[in-house]
């Protein structure tokens, strides 16, 4: 595997690479030892009102808004370019910034192309209004319209990935940016400024400021030139982020925290569910918000399933991120990893039993925690019902379909669900009975960029992905057009006509 150089990163506003105005700057860690990779400009208000005075320049006066589309979706097509001609390096600085696993990173930096030229595709066929007539006197249409400047916080698990799945619609339609990207994960937002300085976006079409959610990203969240924020994150941050722009009558896209569960009903295909629940919660370090970290298990094969799923657990390769063969890599940031050791004390405090591998000695400097599986469980215990965010799936068992539907809706959140049957009536019906927003059949998480992507109950509000992005980029204005002599209401005529008469 190759590697590449880091340098410290700055801010990118106005298409320039700026330290910032405080001089301040953090140390970014590597998850695999905890060493520090580099240096990164801490920004503030004062950095937050600089690039949103950038990209409202841009925005207002600047060409990108009244470019036309051809000419403002080649921009993105040259950024797809660009993202897939420096697609090792982009791999390579994720892995060592956020322990994920290279052979998922190399993945998660081909959807970053992807992205743009899906919606490069997109605007051009989905972008489009609707119009109504009114017998020989009315037409009346729609149109979209970019509403301004977008306010993007992005999260620290696959940062880039969700960086372009933000920043790709924004720009499509029309909007300018300012991207906060998550404090734990800097590198590869830092790259992709490098490539949008190289694509030649017009300046202060995007803007990226780094720095802490409780000062940057607060900044950016009560600025009264920011139109919307779309975040991806945590529940409660979320919710503290719609209360902190409600004063500027913010739109909002809240992408957030996740239980889901998954349910194998005992018709399954057994050999299929068992890598589809493995795979769903062990890959990306069990830091994702679809992770089926519930696994219902129907009571009469949970005994054998448990068995291979106890050997699974105890050969996924645990390892350097950067080695191809690794499956597991250590967990973000130090304190991550307590948080997630803390959910572990708490099953053992709860009566679970905890079934994990070892670390090998060799990798102790790291954040890692081993994958895990929680044995005797009850959907009850803190542990089923709090998002971890780790590779830790508790196990419940259960007697009949009522009983499980019961148990995986009895939870806050409603993100996804993971249905297992070889009945399809029943998983027809499971599956619209579940309370989340996504629901997959007899599969892993496999996502077709035209479909919405969101949650239901704490699990998010909105929906992104496809031609739904557009609901939340855009402004609808509808324009009524007469076409005929309609009849207008004469107020005030006759009065008018008195008045006259008396001069007279």
């Amino acid at each position: 595997m190759p590697t590449f150089p880091v340098q410290d990163v700055q801010h990118y506003i106005n298409g320039q690479f700026i330290d910032g105005k405080s001089g301040k700057t953090f140390a970014n860690l590597n998850p695999f030892n905890n060493q520090v990779i580099n240096n990164v400009a801490e920004g503030f208000k004062e950095d937050i009102d600089q690039a949103v005075a950038a990209a409202k320049e841009a925005f207002d006066n600047g060409p990108w808004r009244t470019m036309k589309v051809e000419e403002r979706l080649a921009y993105l097509s040259r950024i797809a370019d660009l993202i897939e001609e420096n697609a090792e390096e982009i791999s390579f600085l994720e892995t060592l910034d956020t322990g994920l696993p290279i052979s998922q990173t190399k993945k998660q930096a081909a959807r970053g192309a992807e992205n743009f030229r899906f919606y490069a595709e997109m605007v051009k066929s989905r972008l489009i209004g609707e119009s109504y007539q009114v017998d020989d006197t009315f037409i009346n249409y729609t149109i979209h319209k970019p509403i301004g400047v977008a306010g993007l916080i992005t999260p620290w698990n696959a940062p880039f990935m969700l960086e372009t799945w933000k920043i790709a619609p924004a720009l499509a339609t029309g909007n300018t940016c300012v991207l906060k990207p998550a404090e734990w994960s800097p590198l590869t937002a830092n790259k992709l400024a490098r490539i949008i300085e190289q694509s030649g976006l017009p300046k202060g079409v995007l803007n990226i400021v780094h720095g802490f959610g409780e000062t940057a990203g607060a900044s950016l969240v009560a600025h009264p030139d920011v139109q919307l924020i779309s975040f991806t994150g945590e529940t409660t941050t979320g919710a503290e982020i719609i209360k902190n722009g409600a004063d500027t009558m913010k739109r909002f896209s809240m992408e957030l925290g996740g239980k889901s569960p998954a349910i194998i009903f005992e018709d399954a295909d057994l050999e299929r569910a068992l890598d589809s629940v493995v795979w769903g919660i062990y890959s990306f370090n069990g830091e994702r918000c679809t992770a089926n970290s519930r696994l219902f298990v129907h009571e009469s094969i949970i005994n054998p399933f448990v068995q291979q799923l106890k050997q699974r657990v105890h050969t996924i390769k645990i390892g350097n991120p950067l080695d191809p063969g690794t499956e597991i890599g250590p967990l973000i940031h130090r304190n991550h990893f307590d948080n997630v050791s803390r959910y572990l004390k708490i099953a053992k405090d709860e009566g679970a039993s905890v079934v994990s591998a070892t670390i090998p000695e060799e990798f102790n400097q790291g954040n890692f925690i081993a994958p895990t599986l929680l044995l005797n469980c009850t959907n009850e215990m803190t542990v089923a019902q709090e998002e971890i965010f780790g590779p830790v799936m508790a196990v419940i068992p259960f007697k009949t379909e009522e009983e499980v539907l019961r148990m995986a809706n009895d939870v806050k959140y409603g993100l996804a669900a993971y249905v297992w049957t070889n009945d399809m009536k029943r998983g027809h019906r499971f599956a619209q009975a579940v309370d989340s927003g996504m629901v997959w059949v007899n599969s892993q998480n496999v996502r077709d960029l035209r479909i919405p992507f969101g949650g239901s109950k704490y699990s998010g509000v909105g929906r992104e992905g496809g031609h739904y992005s557009f609901e939340f980029y855009t402004e609808t204005q509808v324009i009524h057009v007469a076409i005929g002599e309609h009849h207008i209401p004469k107020f005030g005529v006759e009065e008018q006509n008195a008045v006259s008469s008396a001069e007279n």
